[in-house]
């Protein structure tokens, strides 16, 4: 729907004038009974668990899985606490440190601050700590998991884009979006809709990436060679797309803002990370015993 209403602003943009955020008729809250809202922003996390959880179980379904469905059950429970909690205290790490002057700030969820970065070691260990508990392979659990990640990254960044946040540096380009109160005391340029961008490389295109080297090759057995990709494709999608977007306003006329931005520098571990367990994927691969399905893989 979003895409779509962009598509067909696209003339309008052409012929002299930028879209105007306001014109798409947006809404952060999905639900308001008066006594309770429910925001889009919400509904992407929920919506990334269960489709993510959803897609994990088909994973699952084919020969030599890492772990069996009552695993993946549990693992959608330690999953949850690492999204939130890791999410929340990498952001407060990273971004806000501030917060932690005031404490009671740290639970106010509903106000917005929530880091991928944080959010992927929290998951990581969540899964270190399944896996040890049941004796499964973290590294191949870590494999499909990454499978899954990209539906909540696509959703969360529509729900950015809904909330008019995170929005990109100015442009003249015919898609440029005017989104409101970016200049405080000013007119508001159009932006790059970099939420979007993020949308598209970090949700359909990793998505799409994993999807085929998980369908259509072996990679599933090669341990670390999925995870690795994700990471590599993550870091190099969030770093190229941070170029087109605002650096946080708490980072003005620091190093974050005229050299790399936060955000770039989080990702550089993620590439070499992810680079070195594509590279060494294939000296791990080893007979693979399945949980599910009925083929032994060599």
């Amino acid at each position: 729907m979003i895409l779509t209403t962009l598509a067909a602003s696209g003339v309008a943009a052409a012929a002299g004038g930028h879209l105007q955020f306001a014109d798409l008729g947006l809404d952060p809250v999905a639900l308001d009974l008066g006594f309770f809202q429910l925001r889009w922003y919400s509904l992407a996390y929920i919506a990334g668990i269960f489709v993510g959880w959803w897609y994990l179980l088909k994973l699952l379904d084919q020969p030599g899985a890492p772990m069996a469905r009552r695993h993946a059950d549990d693992l959608v429970f330690y999953a949850t606490l690492g999204i939130i909690l890791g999410g929340r205290v990498g952001y407060i790490l990273f971004y806000a440190p501030g917060i932690l002057l005031d404490p009671i700030q740290i639970f106010r969820l509903w106000d917005g601050g929530m880091s991928f970065h944080g959010g992927v070691i929290g998951v990581s260990l969540g899964i270190l700590y399944m896996a040890k508990k049941n004796g499964l392979n973290w590294l191949r659990v870590h494999d499909y998991v990454a499978c899954c990640v990209p539906f909540g990254l696509l959703f969360g960044r529509l729900a950015n884009f809904i909330n008019g946040e995170l929005w990109g540096k100015p442009t003249d380009v015919a898609w440029g979006i005017v989104f409101p109160r970016t200049v405080a005391g000013g007119l508001d340029p159009a932006r790059h809709p970099s939420q979007l961008y993020e949308a598209a490389l970090e949700g359909i295109v990793l998505l799409a990436v994993l999807g085929y080297m998980f369908w259509r090759t072996k990679a599933r057995y090669e341990p670390g060679k999925l995870v690795g990709t994700f990471l590599l494709g993550y870091g190099l999608s969030r770093f190229v797309v941070e170029f087109f977007r605002e650096p946080d306003s708490q980072f003005a006329g620091t190093f974050f803002e005229n050299v790399l931005h936060m955000g770039q520098v989080l990702t550089l571990p993620m590439i070499f990370g992810g680079l070195y367990l594509m590279l060494t994927a294939k000296r791990r691969r080893e007979r693979v015993e399945p949980f599910a399905g009925t083929e032994s893989v060599a």
